[in-house]
């Protein structure tokens, strides 16, 4: 049952292929490219994202992997100059079409950013407040704590509910956005270098994170770091420059790399 009140558009094309169910990718990007100007970012980006798995999105500085995820849920439309050609797949339908809502396009493709955002807010209104404003009809006390135990934050703030946000630890303010993010009860939670901020401790408590989520979400994280996308995924892709080079299961890619480049890149040659 979906909670949360529509919008106009949402009653359309998106909302009706949300209620007809499940079928092939969570999320498939076709042809997609991606602009700076004339700067071609993406090129012809083709791939799925399987149901209920961690896919890393690998590469060096500036290959286009932020910009890739960033197109999964529109938010590179709030960057001035960008252009996107092609198409993004969620429930049959391209989210890119005219009639399609952006901002519905994020509540049901979630986004968490590489520092943690909190809002100027308390705990619990970071929850609460990201859900009121798209419509929630629930119960606010239990979304809030069930938002927060999703993210192993619970125990550690259920106390302190009514205090500022940003009285928190890098790392517990990053396990809050998530969980404002989760909140909104998307299908899709889109992760752009969660833990590069954070300290060792604090990225191991994202990473093992992860696994949990995964039962409820399709997870999609860009990491600068092999080792986490060793850990935490189940498929990774590797793009360079723009083109998507390999894409396979994580423990293909990492130990019988088909193609050259990201043996490569793998083993530390360039990147």
């Amino acid at each position: 049952m979906n909670i949360f009140a529509p919008r106009a558009k949402e009653s359309g094309r998106l909302e009706a292929a949300i209620g007809s169910g499940e079928s092939g990718y969570a999320l498939e990007a076709k042809d997609l490219s991606i602009y700076y100007g004339d700067f071609e970012a993406v090129k012809k980006l083709s791939m799925g994202f399987d149901r209920q798995k961690v896919t890393a999105l690998i590469g060096p500085s500036g290959c286009g992997k932020s910009t890739a995820l960033r197109a999964f849920n529109r938010m590179n439309e709030l960057i001035s100059g960008v252009k996107t050609v092609g198409e993004v797949q969620f429930h049959g339908v391209n989210v890119y079409e005219p009639d399609v809502d952006a901002v519905q396009v994020r509540r049901w493709i979630g986004m968490v950013f590489q520092k943690p955002n909190p809002f100027s807010k308390s705990i619990y209104e970071n929850i609460a407040w990201g859900a009121r404003i798209n419509g929630y009809k629930g119960d606010f006390d239990e979304l809030v704590e069930s938002s927060l135990k999703q993210v192993a934050l619970w125990d550690e703030v259920k106390d302190k509910l009514k205090e500022s946000a940003y009285a928190l630890s890098g790392g517990q303010q990053q396990r809050l956005c998530i969980a404002r993010a989760v909140a909104l009860k998307p299908e899709i939670l889109l992760m752009d270098e969660p833990t590069s901020a954070l300290d060792p401790i604090s990225t191991a408590k994202i990473e093992s994170l992860l696994d949990e989520l995964k039962k409820r979400y399709t997870i999609i994280i860009v990491t600068h770091n092999m080792q986490q996308a060793g850990r935490v995924s189940d498929k990774t892709g590797f793009l360079l420059l723009g083109d998507l080079v390999e894409y396979a299961d994580t423990k293909e890619l990492f130990f019988n790399p088909k193609d050259e480049r990201t043996e490569n890149y793998i083993s530390g040659r360039f990147g």
